[in-house]
């Protein structure tokens, strides 16, 4: 789960806006009409008081948007939001660093939203349609794009029917009062639910409903969700009044499960959620924050690199042919990452997180440092 004042998400879920390109027969779909305009740039600079883009008003089509933070130790993140939806984002950009996030964006009004600092935290920020040519792309890359914005639909809505089973197991066991299968329960859905993360962090206030942390509510008595069941089993070992809890829990998700129905992806998007589920794994998972109780990070951890391979997989026929070295370096990386999860492995799960040593975690680390980077080119390839 992301830690922000809002919840949204670097994945885009676009269901009735249309304000981001996506794979069909549209003249301005970045999948379907093999057509894109120049890719674009805009630098936003994260200041004491916000955001200040370089323009506020560019043409429909591919771009790139670069954050770029110089001393701004209040406003670390960018977001362009499409009513309540984020469409892209950039977090942790502290001072001295810089990121970027790529999409296609149709005209529109649209808004930079930069919390945290002394100023106004959302910028008016327009697209208006472009003119002039357009590149073509070859019909097999088209093809090959589109396939990948259906195909991680399917996958997305595959993993949240499968959570809504899990997690209507687990909270049957919550509410018999029975510790042990409760805990034994618990696992199944998390998988799920980090393999799609930044996928349910779009739909405002529902994913911290699901998976907030105590750190991220204002106390107990407003905390709610997977890891507050979580420290009912692992911790407290009592599960008395968490029926309700449970319920909630079982609702949330089946609303997640009704939302994602709905959802369309482009290829930026896709490549874009893939990069913040390796950033979720260096921020609270190698960390042991995530599960803290439970010390089922390593699950966790492969929940995310296996969501993020899953969207690359997705769109690597199509990166072979726009940049083969960088199709190789990713997959190589992917690689090594699941050989870097593979001594932790104990039966069908993964030793417990405590046992797992400073140097152990370091190296890790390393790994997902490794792939982070040059997945992180993947989404200004495929924009389109």
């Amino acid at each position: 789960m992301r830690r922000a004042p809002v919840a949204y998400s670097a994945i885009a879920i676009v269901i009735a806006t249309g304000a981001v390109a996506c794979g069909g027969s549209d003249s301005g779909d970045s999948g379907g009409s093999g057509s894109t305009a120049a890719k674009k740039t805009v630098t936003v600079t994260l200041t004491s008081k916000g955001c200040s883009p370089d323009t506020a008003n560019i043409e429909s089509g591919p771009v790139t948007f670069k954050i770029v933070n110089k001393d701004a130790g209040a406003v670390t993140e960018a977001e362009l939001m499409s009513g309540d939806t984020i469409l892209g984002e950039k977090e942790n950009i502290t001072p001295g660093l810089s990121g970027t996030f790529s999409l296609n964006v149709r005209p529109g009004k649209y808004q930079l939203y930069c919390p945290g600092g002394s100023g106004p935290e959302k910028v008016d920020f327009t697209v208006t349609q472009a003119s002039g040519a357009t590149a073509t792309r070859s019909a097999a890359v088209t093809t090959a794009l589109a396939t990948a914005n259906t195909g991680y639909a399917t996958y997305v809505r595959q993993q949240v029917s499968e959570l809504v089973t899990n997690t209507a197991a687990f909270v049957t066991a919550v509410k018999s009062g029975d510790l042990d299968q409760a805990a034994k329960l618990y696992g199944p859905p998390r998988l799920n639910y980090e393999r799609i993360e930044p996928v349910a962090e779009s739909f405002g206030d529902l994913d911290p409903a699901i998976d907030a942390r105590i750190d991220d509510a204002p106390d107990e008595a407003h905390w709610s969700g997977f890891h507050r069941l979580e420290k009912a089993i692992f911790a407290d070992r009592s599960l008395a009044g968490t029926g309700p809890i449970a319920d909630q829990l079982g609702t949330d998700v089946g609303k997640l499960n009704t939302l994602v129905a709905k959802a369309t992806f482009q290829p930026a998007q896709i490549a874009n959620g893939a990069t913040e589920l390796l950033n979720e794994v260096g921020k609270s998972k190698i960390t042991g924050e995530e599960e803290r109780y439970a010390k089922l990070d390593l699950l966790d951890i492969q929940g995310n690199v296996d969501g993020a391979d899953k969207a690359f997989t997705l769109l690597e026929p199509a990166l072979k042919t726009l940049d083969p070295k960088l199709a190789t370096t990713v997959r190589t990386r992917f690689t090594a990452m699941y050989k870097a999860l593979e001594p932790y492995k104990k039966g069908d799960g993964y030793v417990s997180y405590d046992t797992v040593t400073q140097d152990q975690r370091r190296g890790l680390s390393q790994a997902v440092d490794a792939l982070a980077e040059p997945l992180s080119q993947v989404a200004g390839t495929v924009v389109a």
